[in-house]
């Protein structure tokens, strides 16, 4: 064999050969179908950015999806004791009215419960009344937290 087709081989198998293949050893994931029942579920939220909060509307309202959407099965409730209750103060409204709007949208259609702290919330200086109205106020977040757990079966998620 030639030299120079020798070459021509090389290159022609280095071409045919996924580009990935040296990275990935493995190839790639696969995904394993799966149903999801309804569940109960209670979100830790103490976050500081919009896109944080997001995040977490997303996970929410993505988990409600694929288990049903159905709020007589299943609890979704985000519990909010950080920075984020800043952005859900109606004072802030016009400048987080995108979030906050998707957030009351989530709840209004029953996928998703929001609860604030009372004690985080007056912290930051605001009352209840402060607070846009489709969140519950709640005298502790932390007791929200492990009461939903411990007395209504919620799995811990943050």
């Amino acid at each position: 064999m030639t030299r120079s087709l020798f070459f021509i081989i090389i290159t022609i198998c280095c071409l045919c050969t996924p580009a990935f293949a040296a990275k990935a050893p493995w190839g790639g994931a696969t995904v394993t179908p799966t149903e999801y029942k309804p569940q109960k579920v209670v979100y830790d939220v103490h976050v500081g950015t919009v896109m944080e909060v997001e995040s977490v509307l997303d996970r929410a309202s993505y988990l409600s999806t694929i288990t049903g959407a159905d709020p007589f099965d299943q609890s979704i409730v985000l519990v909010l004791h950080g920075k984020e209750l800043n952005f859900f103060a109606i004072e802030n409204y016009e400048k987080y009215r995108e979030l906050v709007n998707r957030a009351q949208s989530l709840v209004a259609s029953e996928a998703i419960t929001m609860k604030m702290c009372k004690i985080a919330a007056s912290s930051q200086g605001y009352a209840p009344a402060d607070i846009h109205g489709f969140i519950e106020m709640v005298p502790m977040g932390d007791a929200e937290i492990i009461r939903l757990q411990y007395e209504e079966d919620h799995a811990y998620m943050q």
